[in-house]
């Protein structure tokens, strides 16, 4: 029969042999399940911890936060910074100021403000000060972007409370630690005064220009007016004023304050403080200004003084509120017995004419450093600086450059001749054409040489000289001596049609009288802080910008100036040295230019509009010049300028240009650049030997030297 049992391992079915199959499947789905739930789990996971970890640093980031503003709310604000004053030192160590400059402060309460006023200096420097807590965020990151996209730092991101933590308690150094000293005292600020007390400190606080600060001191000052009673048009002039007061003071450049002025009332018509149609007619509104006073103390030098201040807030980097309050120590180069020499000079020729002005300039050639400067005939009635502001046309005074170029070119030499005669000139390939004319239009009609043409000042032989070297190549010279006033390449530069300061010129002569080696102009020679601490000191660029030899047979050429028939012979008789120069008129100014070994100096006469100068006031320049080098030279003995090794000397027949011979009747000792002396005689014989030695009919460098030292 039978049996229904079957053996242990014997399938039952063929589904029954496919389970273990099934089993290992549905382990490895499962495993595979797993892997993905555990993959999916990981980033959450890493989330989790990461949010954790962000918010374990956020809350300990708070706390830090809060206890850093509790600390800082518990500690009490720095003393203000007292304010120190300015101290100007000559070459000597005599002091140029000897009292702090005039400071003029009153306070008001934020009340007693015109609110156009509040409403445009936001507007322009915080428009977000409500909004911040004394460091606005926003405005730094826009900063930053505006910054990275121009490549340079081009918008600032300062709240009005860090302005005002920074001109409470702090200088205005660069440094990084100022800045975070700066952001921890505005906040400071914010946490114990409320908005309205820090912008009512700003606002009486803030600097003006002119030593006004705060804005009733400001309002006051330029339109006689309370704070309270400013007119739209008036509130946004003052607002622009803070950013750069010698940059935006109406006194200095209208222009700039009216640009600014419109501006501002562009930002608030943005702002939503006025309506375009509001903002337009303040536009147009004319400003009547107060006459600027005069509150700068009654000191030595106050054009130099002016000139310091330029340099130092605009080339050094100087704050003008750090420059008046810092105590900083101005160690300069004024010689104040030359200084005052310069200005009895011009007080001196200035007196009886009310609008004629003057300016002077004097440096050491030797050093750069500037010896006197003087701006114009009256300070006190006129504060614009002629000197160093001014550009002038300076005539014939600049055909030195145009004869320096051509002395360093093959063939030209101080005999070479041309015909004085009236001449037009043909230039720019032919199509135009330039007809100079000499002074009272008086032509030799002759050939003559380069001393006659330097001596008497022909205009011709300029322009001659001009168009055989190339005006390309004297502008070139001219900026190799420190000219930089722009020029352009035409025959009439010859003759000084393109402007120039005091200043370039007295520079540019002074290294004909350094044998070639050009000084940079210095003005201040270090500064120091209260402390005792050098922040500046200079450090002039030396540099040989022409030939030595060039320079001084050029110098020896312009003696003749001072000589008989020359330009400058009226006042030969002041002159007790050796002295080379230039004179220069044009029908608006009269220059003279001139130079001893150790003096360099430029002396303008003129008007300042334009006006034509008659011939008495145009023969004022060369008195001052004169009495004025002899007067800061008197305790120095008379010194010839040095001969380089390459120049010769030779004696030369007058009339040809040749070696002085037997055939000669008229002779003078000339001066060349060694190889370019005459080779044949004025017999047409090559030069003997002892040929061109003889002694001068006329006279000599000896018997001048003699009658300089003995006068």
């Amino acid at each position: 029969m039978p049996s229904d049992r079957r053996p242990p391992h014997e399938p039952d079915s063929e589904a029954e042999s496919n389970t273990p199959r099934r089993t290992r499947q549905e382990k490895m789905a499962s495993s595979r399940a797993a892997a993905r739930a555990s993959t999916r789990k990981k980033p959450r996971r890493l989330l989790r911890r990461m949010f954790g970890l962000a918010l374990s640093c956020g809350i300990v980031g708070l706390i830090g936060l809060g206890g850093l503003l509790l600390y800082l709310r518990s500690q009490a604000l720095p003393v203000s910074t007292a304010l120190q004053n300015l101290q100007l030192y000559d070459i000597r160590g005599e002091a140029l100021v000897t009292s702090a400059p005039g400071q003029n402060r009153e306070y008001v309460p934020l009340s007693r403000i015109a609110p156009n006023v509040i409403k445009a200096t936001l507007s322009i420097e915080d428009e977000r000060f409500y909004e911040h807590f004394g460091l606005d965020l926003r405005g730094i990151a826009r900063a930053t972007l505006v910054n990275i996209e121009h490549m340079d730092k081009v918008q600032g991101a300062s709240t009005l409370t860090q302005q005002l933590a920074r001109n409470l308690y702090l200088t205005h150094d660069r440094t990084w630690s100022r800045k975070l000293k700066e952001a921890m005292y505005a906040t400071q600020l914010e946490m114990k005064l409320s908005k309205d007390q820090i912008l009512e400190r700003y606002l009486n606080q803030i600097y003006y220009g002119h030593s006004a600060y705060g804005v009733q001191a400001a309002a006051q000052m330029y339109f006689h007016k309370d704070a309270s009673d400013l007119s739209l048009a008036e509130s946004a002039l003052l607002a622009g004023i803070p950013k750069g007061p010698s940059y935006y003071s109406p006194y200095l450049d209208p222009d700039n304050a009216k640009q600014r002025q419109e501006l501002i009332l562009d930002t608030m018509v943005k702002n939503g403080h006025l309506s375009e149609a509001q903002a337009e007619e303040a536009k147009s509104e004319k400003l009547v200004y107060q006459p600027r006073e005069n509150k700068t103390p009654q000191n030595a030098a106050p054009y130099f003084q002016d000139y310091i201040r330029y340099l130092a807030t605009e080339k050094l980097g100087i704050s003008e509120q750090e420059f008046d309050e810092g105590g900083l120590r101005f160690y300069t180069t004024i010689d104040l017995k030359a200084q005052q020499a310069a200005e009895d000079a011009v007080t001196k020729h200035m007196e009886g004419n009310e609008e004629l002005q003057s300016a002077l300039v004097a440096i050491d050639p030797r050093t750069g450093y500037i010896k006197a400067m003087v701006g114009g005939k009256s300070y006190g009635a006129n504060q614009f600086n002629r000197a160093v502001s001014g550009t002038r046309q300076p005539g014939s005074a600049f055909k030195p450059f145009v004869y320096l170029t051509a002395l360093q070119q093959a063939g030209f030499t101080p005999v070479k001749r041309y015909k004085s005669e009236p001449t037009v000139f043909t230039y720019d390939e032919g199509r135009k054409t330039y007809t100079p004319s000499n002074f009272g239009n008086k032509y030799p009609n002759a050939e003559i040489d380069l001393r006659e043409a330097i001596a008497k000042s022909d205009n011709i032989f300029a322009v001659h000289s001009i168009m055989e070297v190339g005006a390309d190549k004297v502008i070139e010279t001219a900026r190799r001596l420190g000219v930089t006033s722009p020029l352009s390449p035409l025959p009439s530069l010859a003759l000084g049609t393109y402007p120039v300061s005091p200043l370039e010129m007295a520079s540019a002569f002074g290294v004909l009288a350094n044998q070639g080696l050009r000084v940079e102009p210095t003005a201040i020679l270090r500064i120091e802080t209260p402390s005792g601490k050098v922040i500046y000191e200079a450090k002039p660029k030396k540099e040989q910008v022409a030939d030595p030899a060039a320079t001084y047979v050029l110098t020896d050429l312009m003696k003749s100036v001072f000589e008989e028939g020359g330009t400058a012979s009226r006042v030969a008789s002041t002159l007790k040295r050796p002295v080379a120069g230039k004179t220069g008129t044009t029908n608006t100014d009269a220059w003279m230019v001139g130079y001893t070994p150790e003096l360099a100096t430029a002396v303008w006469v003129g008007y300042d509009r334009d006006k034509t100068i008659n011939p008495i006031d145009s023969y004022q320049a060369a008195p001052i010049f004169a009495e004025f080098t002899e007067e800061v030279l008197a305790s120095i003995p008379p010194k010839l300028f040095p001969m380089p090794d390459n120049v010769v000397t030779a004696y030369i027949d007058t009339p040809t240009g040749k070696l002085a011979g037997n055939c000669s009747n008229q002779t003078r000792l000339e001066s060349f650049v060694k190889g370019t002396e005459p080779t044949e005689s004025c017999s047409g014989q090559p030069a003997q030997p002892d040929g061109g030695t003889q002694p001068s009919k006329t006279k000599s460098w000896w018997n001048d030297f003699k009658r300089w030292w003995n006068d």
